[in-house]
């Protein structure tokens, strides 16, 4: 069965100064895609780009705050600009404050609604011009299991991840007939420092892991779209 080929293909990979994003964006350049490195952090994404060229590959680094409409429409446009075509965004960028709803500070409310969903409802969005004018494309998102589970005190982290789901489950429908395929994966708990949890727990998922599932989703043959992955450990860490 003969697999999509990645070479001199364009990505945006959002959150990619760290973990899950950094993995994808690593994985995604040695495979010969020209990907484009958005974060807010700036230095972590110039460190990336570096670490890319001298490994023979392509990056552009473009600071980006996903929740803001402009920065997101500046990046697509720096994006074409650069490289004439947009090919593949992969919407990682997600925020974690794990709390009671009684605790919960609204900003903190705030913060996860707008990064986890409304980051990804204006990234597609901007996207979406040029790759139904192309008559092809790859929206990946990355969710979370807590998009399909519940758990205490994961109340407004897992609302956003339902809501991410819900959005690309319609999205697809809404956009499979220009020849454009959205993914959704989803994780459980991932070896990365998310939420700002030290973690080094070698039975746990790891960002490489994730890294694997989306070039697995992307090499699909043309014809097939993967709407939706879960990924759990082998064995239940303790």
């Amino acid at each position: 069965m003969a697999m999509s080929s990645l070479q001199s293909k364009i990505a945006i990979v959002t959150g990619a100064s760290k973990g899950i994003g950094r993995a994808i964006a690593l994985m995604l350049s040695k495979h010969d895609v020209n990907v484009v490195l958005a974060a807010r952090n700036a230095e972590s994404l110039l460190k990336l780009k570096k670490e890319i060229e001298r490994n023979g590959g392509t990056a552009a680094a473009i600071p980006t705050d996903v929740t803001s409409e402009q920065a997101v429409k500046n990046l697509v446009f720096e994006t074409e600009k650069q490289f004439g075509k947009i090919d593949i965004l992969i919407n990682n960028a997600g925020v974690g404050v794990f709390s009671n709803v009684v605790d919960m500070e609204t900003a903190d409310y705030d913060e996860m609604m707008n990064v986890n969903l409304k980051g990804v409802f204006l990234c597609s969005r901007a996207v979406l011009p040029t790759m139904m004018k192309q008559k092809s494309g790859e929206i990946i998102n990355v969710a979370s299991l807590a998009g399909k589970n519940s758990f205490a005190g994961g109340s407004v982290y897992a609302a956003t991840k339902w809501g991410l789901i819900g959005f690309a489950r319609s999205l697809m429908l809404e956009v499979r007939e220009h020849n454009i395929r959205v993914v959704t994966i989803c994780p459980g708990s991932v070896n990365t420092n998310f939420a700002d949890k030290e973690r080094d727990e070698p039975l746990l998922i790891q960002p490489e892991d994730v890294a694997e599932t989306v070039l697995f989703a992307l090499t699909m043959p043309g014809r097939v779209n993967v709407s939706e992955l879960d990924i759990r450990p082998t064995i239940k860490p303790r």
